[in-house]
């Protein structure tokens, strides 16, 4: 399938160069060529490229100079370094200078289409993300919701089916993964978009309060109330309704909720004339309501009434591919907000971000990025401004490995040396998405040595 990603080979090894030519435009690439380092500096002034892919040693600049200069123009594009002289050295002064990966001549192909692939796996998000917005159009209001993974685009085709129709809607899923954004996609695509939408927190009120807030009350029918008050329902007449944590609710209030769902009527605290409503009611919970029902915490028919339509929004575990849209939409926002020139992310720190656990789900990442922002000084967001603010977090993906492996990169403190190095090795093995030939290439072992160190630890686990 095409990508339509921009590619610059820099190579002066002319054969080399229409040969990466060809095979990256059979993969679907946009490839752009350069003899010299000195051309690569001036293709990435006058445009912007998804990736570089850069000989080291050529006549006039070389790779390691070039990629100097690309850094100050745009930090943000990856530049994986090509060599026929492989060495320590080499691959340590590139990475210092901001290489993204190197890899060595004869290029191993498999190899290459997979670290080209995770290095430019940002930007073909972002377009994919753009193509989606620009086929929905004006016919759907995303609301802000970003997301290109395959989890988020099927909760937005059943949101852009369901929001036109008069269905109850019930959205469950973890805290911080927006579930309140998808209710605000529902209203704002429904057919009482013009109509109010009021939102309440079920979770924040004392039942007392609660029914107050949602029915309303009369004069003089507590103390304090002193004087008639309309509730929710009523200021959502014609619109719709957002329950969050409708969960919380007290057995007694969940009573009353359902005659209104069942009746479309209610009462005000402390009067007695009955007022008809007409509200769609979108409610949402981060528990699971059938074991709420299973320990008579929450009315099964209440339940039901509920349940017409059910979403569920992914934890963002399980939708890492959105990580890098999410990160970019928060930077700009907060850049503005904040009046602060951050502008964009290094390729190490997009990768830093998609290895974190974000337990705290998009709440989680969109505050660590306004941290970051807040607190940055330079124009382009790298590793280490990151990794200060996620240095608690979690492990190799969550594959408990060992006990070590959950703890922070570094955190090595007075350790055995057989532990600092099955630390090397499974954070090698993790970084390389489980690709063990490169991770022993970087390990500088062979891949036999690095399939008994992984037995090992597999069999002490």
């Amino acid at each position: 399938m095409k990508n339509g990603l921009g590619i610059l080979i820099v190579d002066d090894d002319l054969a080399h160069r229409v040969m990466l030519k060809k095979l990256l435009g059979g993969w679907g690439y946009s490839v752009t060529e350069a003899d010299d380092g000195a051309v690569a500096i001036e293709e990435v002034r006058r445009r912007s490229f998804d990736l570089i892919l850069m000989d080291i040693r050529m006549m006039k600049v070389s790779g390691i100079e070039a990629l100097e200069q690309i850094k100050k123009i745009n930090p943000t594009i990856p530049v994986i370094i090509m060599t026929a002289y492989a060495s320590v050295e080499t691959a340590v002064s590139a990475l210092k200078k901001g290489a993204y990966d190197y890899l060595t001549k004869p290029l191993d192909f498999d190899e290459l289409q997979i670290v080209m692939k995770r290095a430019t796996e940002h930007s073909l998000l972002k377009k994919e993300n753009d193509y989606l917005k620009e086929r929905l159009g004006e016919k759907f209001d995303r609301q802000n919701m970003i997301g290109q993974g395959s989890a988020m685009v099927r909760l937005l085709e059943i949101v852009e089916q369901v929001a036109p129709t008069e269905a109850t809607i019930l959205i469950t899923g973890d805290s911080g993964t927006g579930k309140e954004m998808i209710a605000n996609a529902i209203h704002a695509n429904s057919n009482r978009k013009q109509a109010p939408f009021v939102k309440i927190n079920c979770a924040a009120l004392t039942e007392t309060l609660l029914e107050s807030e949602l029915f309303g009350h009369e004069k003089g029918a507590f103390t304090g109330a002193d004087r008639k008050r309309e509730g929710k329902f009523l200021q959502a007449d014609g619109g719709s309704i957002f329950l969050d944590e409708v969960s919380e609710m007290s057995q007694a209030m969940q009573v009353k909720l359902l005659r209104v769902l069942q009746e479309r009527e209610l009462t005000r605290v402390g009067g007695s004339e009955v007022l008809k409503v007409d509200v769609r009611v979108i409610a949402a919970s981060n528990k699971d309501l059938k074991k709420e029902i299973q320990t008579a915490r929450f009315r099964e028919d209440l339940f039901y009434r509920l349940n017409v339509v059910a979403l569920t929004v992914p934890p963002l575990r399980e939708r890492k591919e959105d990580i890098p849209l999410l990160a970019q939409h928060f930077l700009q926002g907060f850049a503005v907000k904040n009046s602060k020139n951050v502008i964009n992310f290094t390729p190490k720190a997009i990768e830093k971000l998609m290895q974190y656990p974000w337990s705290g789900n998009v709440r989680e990442l969109m505050n660590a990025i306004e941290r970051a922002v807040v607190l940055s000084r330079n124009t382009y967001l790298d590793e280490g401004e990151l990794t200060l603010l996620m240095a608690d977090g979690g492990g190799l993906n969550g594959k408990d490995l060992s006990g070590a492996a959950n703890q922070p990169a570094g955190a090595t403190g007075n350790l055995p040396l057989e532990e600092v190095e099955k630390r090397s090795i499974l954070e090698a093995l993790h970084d390389c998405s489980g690709n063990k030939s490169e991770a022993a290439r970087r390990l500088g072992i062979t891949r036999k040595t690095l399939r008994k160190k992984l037995e090992k630890y597999e069999q002490a686990h």
